[in-house]
C-alpha cells in the first residue's frame, strides 16, 4: 500500500470537485469587529470585513464579557486543571450551569467543551440509560447529532426533515413501551428554516416520547431573554433536553445540556465524552456567564441584528439572487455549483475585502452550494450596500442566473 498516494488521490478529488476547503488567516481586532485583517498567501495584509462569522452579535468584543474574562483569568490562571470529575470543577463552571439552567427554565444543566461534544455526548449516552431505546432523527440534523446517535448503537429511523406526517408514521410503527427520543433542531443553519417545535412536542406527548432540541443558531438570538426559539414559542417547559452553544451569539467557547436534574445527574455519571473530558478554562466559563447574563437582560443587539438580515435579504431578493427567507437571521445566497460558489468567495475576498465562505458537500447537498452571510447588528448601512453592489458586479460577472423581477 502506497499510503502517501492514497492521501494524494483523496485530496485530489476534493480539489477536482472544487471543494476543497482553504484556511483563509485572518486577525480579529477587539473593538472593531466585522473589520478584521487578512494575511494573503502572498505576505501581504489587508482589512475585511467579516460576513460569515458566527458570533453573531459581537459579543465577543463585548466589554462586559472581556472584563469577566480579565478577572477570572487574573484570579485563577489559564487552565482548569482537569476534569470535571478530578480538579476541573470551580465556581465558574457552577455559576453558568446555574445561569443556563435559568436561561431554559430547567432544573440543571451540563457544560461541555463545545456543543458539538455535548450532542455526541448526551445522545451516545441515553441509550445505555434507556434500553431498547429507538431515536427518531430529522433528515437535515446537524453531523454531532448524527454521529452520536451512531455511537449510541441504538436503533435509528429518520423522518423527513420538518413533516411531522412522516414522524407519526414512524411514531405508529415503533412497538408498543419502547422508550422513544425525538431529536431535531430549533433552527436549520444552513437554510435558516425553523423546526415545527410545537408539532413536534404534540406528537412527543400522544406516544410517551422524549424530546431533544439543539438551539445551537437559536440561543442568544431568540426569545425575550435569549432562549432560543423555545422559549419566543413559549415552548421550553415541553422540551426534555435542550443542547446549546456559548460559541455563536454568546461569542466565547463553549457546549451545553439543560433538563431535569436526575437527567443532568446521569449524563454527568455515565457519558464518556464528558467524564474523560478537560473542563473549560474558569476564564472562558466566566466571559460565558457574563455574556448570557447581558443578554437576558439586553435585546437590542438581537433586535438590530434581525433588521439587518431583513434589509439584507430585501437587498439581494432585489437584485433577483437566489436567497432562502424564513424568518430567521440567517441569510443563505444558493449558487449551486461548488466552484463558481469557490469563485464568489475568492473574489469577494481578493477584489471587495468581503469575507464569506463558500459552503458546498458535505455540509449541504451537491448542487445546492451556497454563500451563508451573517450580518451582525454592528455591520453599518454602508458595509452593507458595499456586499450587495459587490454580489451584483461577481453574479453577473460569473454569469449566474436571476429571478423574474417584477415590474
Amino acid at each position: 500500500m502506497d499510503y502517501n498516494q492514497r492521501l494524494d488521490q483523496a485530496l485530489q478529488g476534493l480539489h477536482d470537485e472544487g471543494r476543497y476547503r482553504t484556511f483563509i488567516d485572518i486577525e480579529r481586532r477587539k473593538g472593531h469587529f466585522p473589520h478584521a485583517i487578512w494575511h494573503a498567501p502572498d505576505g501581504t495584509s489587508r482589512d475585511i470585513t467579516v460576513w460569515c462569522g458566527n458570533d453573531y452579535l459581537g459579543m465577543g468584543q463585548h466589554p462586559s464579557v472581556l472584563n469577566a474574562m480579565h478577572e477570572a483569568i487574573e484570579a485563577t490562571g489559564a487552565g482548569s486543571g482537569g476534569t470535571r470529575n478530578i480538579s476541573g470543577t470551580t465556581v465558574y463552571h457552577k455559576e453558568l450551569e446555574a445561569e443556563i439552567a435559568d436561561l431554559h427554565g430547567k432544573e440543571a444543566a451540563l457544560v461541555f467543551t463545545s456543543a458539538y461534544i455535548a450532542n455526541d455526548a448526551t445522545l451516545s449516552v441515553l441509550p445505555k440509560l434507556f434500553p431498547n431505546l429507538v431515536i427518531l432523527s430529522d433528515a437535515l440534523n446537524h453531523a454531532s447529532m448524527i454521529e452520536g446517535i451512531k455511537h449510541g448503537n441504538c436503533e435509528k429511523r429518520i423522518f423527513r426533515h420538518n413533516d411531522v406526517a412522516h414522524l407519526r408514521e414512524l411514531l405508529q410503527a415503533v412497538e408498543p413501551g419502547r422508550p422513544i427520543l425525538i431529536a431535531f433542531e430549533s433552527i436549520y443553519s444552513m437554510d435558516g428554516d425553523f423546526g415545527p417545535i410545537r408539532e413536534i412536542c404534540d406528537l412527543a406527548d400522544e406516544f410517551g416520547a422524549l424530546t431533544y432540541i439543539d438551539e445551537v443558531h437559536a440561543v442568544g438570538m431568540y426569545g425575550p431573554r435569549g432562549g432560543g426559539i423555545s422559549e419566543r414559542d413559549g415552548l421550553a417547559h415541553r422540551i426534555d433536553l435542550i443542547n446549546g452553544t456559548m460559541a455563536k451569539a454568546y461569542g466565547v467557547m463553549g457546549g451545553y445540556v439543560a433538563a431535569s436534574a436526575k437527567m443532568i445527574d446521569a449524563i454527568r455519571s455515565f457519558a464518556p465524552g464528558f467524564i474523560f473530558t478537560t473542563s473549560l478554562p474558569p476564564a472562558i466559563a466566566a466571559g460565558a456567564t457574563a455574556s448570557i447574563r447581558h443578554l437576558k437582560s439586553d435585546s437590542t443587539l438581537r433586535d438590530q441584528q434581525q433588521i439587518n438580515a431583513r434589509i439584507l435579504k430585501m437587498r439581494l431578493r432585489g437584485l433577483g439572487l437566489p436567497i432562502d427567507d424564513h424568518g430567521s437571521h440567517i441569510v443563505p445566497v444558493h449558487v449551486g455549483n461548488p466552484v463558481k460558489c469557490k469563485t464568489l468567495s475568492d473574489m469577494l475576498l481578493e477584489t471587495y475585502g468581503i469575507y464569506v465562505q463558500p459552503i458546498n458537500f458535505p455540509t449541504v447537498p451537491r448542487g445546492t452550494e451556497r454563500l451563508r452571510f451573517t450580518p451582525s447588528p454592528v455591520h453599518t448601512p454602508e458595509l452593507l450596500s458595499d456586499l450587495v453592489n459587490a454580489m451584483d458586479k461577481l453574479w453577473r460577472q460569473c454569469e449566474l442566473n436571476r429571478a423574474e423581477l417584477s415590474a
